[in-house]
Order: structure tokens, then sequence, then C-alpha cells
């Protein structure tokens, strides 16, 4: 598969064009089989893309929105990724948008990956638009090169959708979708900011196995668009 990869000279240029490219897509999907999805990441970077894209026209009452990954913490917890996109995302014209939470009353998340198979079966894959973040270790979603569920994330060959996973390196246990279910979707972009974050990514597919670096396996396994400003 492929990277391919956009430049802007500003975060700001970035998010305008990005969250214009975002809404474009959705409203395709809308108007082919009548409804669309949103696969977002949480992190610092895309809060100034969700502000944009909530004040964006388009027919949200049909876009299900949900997260790639989550911390296995209260939607009212500042860790929760569910907390920021509330605050950020879902407001203005995206206020109409379904939101639907990776977070479950069970205690373990991996309690929780039945419950939440059945609810995301229902909404049927592919993912229309699913914009991916990377940490600096290389992780995607929260498919951390350090946890033990590494190896079954990233199993093409398993069935499974969703997977609970415990960091070593990072707070917190976590649901993250599958490499399976995240290549698999219509659009997949990669959003990026920083040259840290560009030498990161470089590095990862030129001298990296997807184990070591996660990011290099959605990169390998499907056409991705890395959206990058400095």
């Amino acid at each position: 598969m492929s990277l391919n990869s956009t430049t802007f000279s500003s975060a700001n240029e970035l998010v305008t064009v990005f969250s214009q490219r975002i809404a474009d897509t959705l409203k395709q999907a809308i108007s082919e089989k009548g409804s669309a999805t949103l696969v977002v990441s949480g992190g610092s970077t895309p809060l100034p893309l969700f502000k944009a894209l909530s004040a964006r026209q388009i027919d949200w009452a049909n876009v299900t929105i949900t997260l790639a990954d989550e911390r296995w913490v209260e939607a009212n917890d500042a860790a929760s990724n569910e907390k920021l996109v509330t605050e950020n995302l879902l407001q203005e014209k995206a206020a109409k948008a379904r939101f639907v939470s990776l977070k479950t009353k069970h205690e373990n998340a991996e309690d929780a990956v039945e419950e939440l198979t059945a609810t995301f079966s229902d909404i049927g894959l592919p993912f229309d638009v699913v914009i991916l973040g990377m940490g600096e270790d290389g992780h995607t979603a929260s498919l951390f090169p350090c946890s033990d569920q590494i190896e079954a994330g990233l199993d093409l060959n398993s069935p499974a959708m969703l997977i609970a996973t415990q960091p070593k390196t990072a707070p917190h246990q976590r649901m993250s979708f599958t490499l399976r279910a995240l290549v698999s979707s219509a659009h997949v972009f990669l959003h990026l900011t920083g040259q840290k974050k560009l030498d990161v990514l470089n590095h990862a597919l030129e001298h990296s196995t997807d184990l070591e670096k996660p990011i290099k396996a959605v990169c390998d396994k499907a056409n991705v668009e890395l959206m990058w400003a400095p």
C-alpha cells in the first residue's frame, strides 16, 4: 500500500484544508449510502481540527463519530478522549452527530470487547474516515509496541475488531480498534505536526518492523494520507 504526503505551510492552513476534505468525504458517503462514520484520535494535535470541523456544514445527524482508542477512565476524567471530543468536536453544527463511546461500565476493558464488538457490528465496517495520530514511540491508536497485546492487535488474520491493551510506558488500560479494523477503512489519514514526529515516522518506515513501530504496519497495509505541517 502507500503513504501519500501533503505538507502545509502552517498548522492553520492544514486545519482549513483538512477539515474541508473530511467534510467533503463525509458528505459524499451520506449521499451514497445515507450515513457516514468518522473515527478520530485524542491528544492535543487534533483540537484545532475538531473546532474547525464542528463548524462545517454537514448533515451531522447522519454522521456517527467514535474514537480510534480510549483510555479506560470515566468520560469526565481529564485523561478521557471522549471528554476531549465532547468538548471540542461535538459542538456547534456537529452537536447533532451521534457519538459512540468506547468506554463501558465494565471494570476491565477486556470484559467490554464483546459488547463493543456487537455495537460496531451494527454500525458496520468499513469506516468512511479514520484520522490517526502517532506517539513518539511509533504507536498509533492504542497499539503500543511495549504492550503484550501488540501482536494480536496487528494480526490481520484475526477477526477481532477491538482489543483491550495495557501499555507499559503509559498509564491506563485502553480500548483500541485493531489494525484490521483501521486499515479496512475507506479513507485513512495520519495527522502530524512538528519535525520531530515526521522524523519518527520516516525512521519507522525505513528502519523498523511493524511490532517495533506499529505506525509502519498501518502505512504498509493501507493507503494512508499524511497531513503534516511544521
